[in-house]
């Protein structure tokens, strides 16, 4: 038997699958903005001309974009992570990525390749006189509660013999280069920094720590989680940002866990603002 529909009735069923057919498919997640803090190794100028290929590099394999939180000094950096200042994506060594997994459910997504050690070096006239001849003496260091002062104050353990430790440095390249400048005896730095001065002797070195980790907050939904964190994984195989493992001293990164890093908030005992 024919059945008669007048045009108007056929247009709005028509809508309507169109409507349906759209949502099937359309995207399960649309594009994000999301931002990256970084611990503050760098100047926020130099941060932001060392970091933008990685923002680069990450929108262009995860479809969202990124934008860099490049605090001033660590002690901007420690008063926001005490203070839970949002952030989606954070970039930091070991003591804060086990403080805002334990305070604010963070989690580790990927972590460097290499480890992280400190070495506290010198020139050779200086160096031959061991930690005792520092007592007293001019060490460039980066702020606390930076990994590499705590390691450093680890490495001087009588209260009344300390090196005059100046949190002076913008950078740790800024460290070593006040050593040459006359202005310190000495500087504590990352092991791959203390590598590119061969004319600098190592006086002492740090313990081993798991190395810097990207960490997601836990708003941040899953899918986006594991895509950043693929993207990290295969970081080594783009040439556009090659020029980013090599400023960060790093081959590339692999995968990361809580677990990783588990116990090491404790370096940050000592610093003002800890609870």
């Amino acid at each position: 038997m024919f059945s008669y529909q007048c045009p108007q009735a056929f247009a709005g069923k028509l809508g309507g699958l169109l409507t349906v057919l759209m949502l099937l498919i359309a995207p399960s997640s649309q594009a994000a903005n999301y931002t990256l803090t970084v611990e503050p190794v760098y100047a926020p100028e130099r941060a932001a001309e060392v970091y933008q290929p990685l923002l680069d590099y990450l929108q262009q394999a995860t479809g969202h974009s990124f934008t860099l939180v490049a605090p001033r000094n660590h002690h901007f950096f420690w008063r926001d992570i005490r203070q839970n200042i949002a952030t989606d994506f954070v970039f930091e060594e070991a003591q804060f990525v086990d403080y805002r997994v334990q305070r604010f459910k963070f989690i580790p997504i990927a972590r460097t390749v290499e480890d992280s050690r400190y070495s506290l070096i010198a020139l050779p006239e200086v160096a031959e006189r061991g930690l005792d001849g520092l007592i007293g003496r001019p060490v460039i260091c980066m702020p606390s509660p930076s990994l590499g002062f705590a390691l450093l104050a680890d490495m001087f353990t009588n209260p009344v013999a300390q090196p005059d430790i100046r949190s002076e440095a913008a950078s740790w390249r800024d460290g070593v280069e006040m050593i040459f400048g006359d202005e310190a005896d000495a500087a504590m730095v990352p092991r791959y920094i203390a590598d590119l001065y061969p004319n600098l002797v190592e006086i002492a070195q740090s313990k081993t720590l798991p190395g810097p980790a990207i960490s997601a907050a836990a708003s941040v939904p899953e899918a986006d989680r594991i895509a950043v964190r693929d993207a990290l994984l295969k970081l080594h195989e783009s040439a556009a940002a090659s020029q980013v493992l090599a400023e960060l001293g790093i081959s590339g990164f692999k995968a990361a866990s809580a677990a990783d890093y588990a116990g090491n908030e404790a370096i940050l005992k000592g610093f003002f603002g800890y609870q």
